[in-house]
């Protein structure tokens, strides 16, 4: 309450999280954006996701995975960074409760459509957890998250209407609209994920601790768009 007895309205900070699907960092990144919401509790925290492929020239049906690592980090050093890389992941995501099991996956999917899953998930209310089924799919059981099938048994498992998902998936429902997303964040730049932009004014990028996540939504919070 104020002195004259009104009482303050919470702070907003609408945080849109720019992440792929079949990005390790991105699953870590959304864990440690949640434990951020939950160290600043006077901030209400609007969390929504966006779509992005680091890869969109991956064929509909996926590609082997082996094949597509061995393309992407062919020479000796390039290797032995992967390696490097993926023991720093597993390592956090144990810190994180991620299970991280790389040697499970056996293709590398085209992610656009289990973008537009989120899509219709945030529309219910689900797409945090659609978000997390999604990840474990893909980095914990290895299944193929562009195959429709798989699509129609996660929304299945989230509580989602899969027999309205098993219809939509084979048509162009939301096909533009996820596009002209993914253009849009392109547009302003972005190249790597997770990125975090909040209120449309301060962005933050990487899969950064929950404290300095907690301190950029302070940040938003504390210079709204109406003061900026």
């Amino acid at each position: 309450m104020t002195a004259a007895g009104h009482t303050l309205r919470p702070m907003t900070v609408t945080i849109e999280m720019v992440s792929d699907l079949v990005c390790p960092w991105c699953w870590l990144g959304k864990r440690r954006i949640e434990s951020a919401i939950a160290l600043v509790p006077d901030i209400e925290v609007e969390l929504v996701f966006r779509p992005y492929e680091l890869d969109p020239t991956i064929p509909t049906g996926g590609v082997d995975y082996k094949d597509y690592m061995r393309k992407a980090f062919g020479s000796p050093e390039a290797k032995e960074r992967s390696s490097a890389m993926r023991q720093v992941l597993i390592d956090y995501g144990t810190a994180e409760g991620i299970p991280y099991r790389f040697d499970a996956i056996t293709r590398r999917p085209n992610s656009f459509d289990a973008h537009r899953l989120v899509r219709w998930a945030q529309g219910q209310q689900k797409g945090a957890e659609t978000k997390e089924a999604l990840f474990k799919a893909f980095f914990h059981d290895g299944r193929d998250i562009g195959d429709h099938g798989i699509l129609v048994d996660i929304a299945r498992q989230v509580g989602l209407d899969s027999s309205i998902v098993a219809d939509l998936l084979p048509t162009d429902a939301d096909v533009e609209n996820t596009r002209m997303e993914e253009a849009y964040f392109r547009e302003l730049g972005i190249t790597g994920v997770p990125t975090y932009i909040a209120n449309r004014q301060f962005a933050a990028q990487g899969a950064e601790t929950p404290e300095k996540l907690a301190r950029f939504i302070r940040h938003a919070a504390e210079n709204p768009p109406a003061a900026a």
